[in-house]
């Protein structure tokens, strides 16, 4: 299995588990903020939205650019969005930080597909993109409940910086 495949597959996690561990956080987020549940749940709303702005835009300012390169721009924006939601003083800074992480989202999966059935030969294309995918897939059924964990005894913080950390 390509190197680079593992690569996708692992980005894919850190995008799956950024878009969804923030539901089980969102008690302590917003008690730290010192704002509603309710409140604090735009933090899952304005990653959703700002998923769909970067899908567009991002794409089309990319799509003439080498691929590999803007995978790792991309990842770059990831981690500097994460590294800011984690380190954010107040709620708005959160939000900017989920914003800016949320506008790779949806390029990385568009680009990451097509430059995963690049890696393999022909006859390997749908898996590669299936192996990308199952980063996704393992976000959801194994990243959140143990970011939850994390966030819930270290501080939510700390499941952010650690995000960071897989971008």
């Amino acid at each position: 299995m390509p190197l680079g495949l593992i690569a996708l597959a692992i980005g894919a996690f850190g995008i799956g588990l950024t878009e969804f561990v923030i539901m089980g956080l969102l008690p302590d987020v917003a008690a730290d903020f010192g704002v509603s549940e309710a409140a604090a749940g735009w933090l899952i709303s304005g990653y959703a939205l700002s998923v769909v702005v970067g899908a567009l835009g991002l794409t089309a300012a990319t799509v003439r650019l080498p691929r590999k390169p803007v995978l790792v721009g991309l990842l770059v924006l990831f981690i500097i969005g994460n590294s800011l939601t984690a380190m954010a003083a107040t709620y708005e800074v959160a939000m900017i930080g989920r914003v800016i992480a949320a506008l790779c989202h949806g390029a990385f999966f568009g680009i990451g597909a097509v430059v995963a059935a690049d890696l393999v030969p022909a006859n390997k294309k749908a898996g590669a993109i299936a192996i990308m995918f199952t980063g996704l897939t393992a976000a959801n059924v194994l990243g959140v409940p143990f970011g939850t964990l994390l966030g819930q005894h270290s501080g939510w913080r700390s499941t952010f910086w650690a995000i960071s950390g897989i971008g």
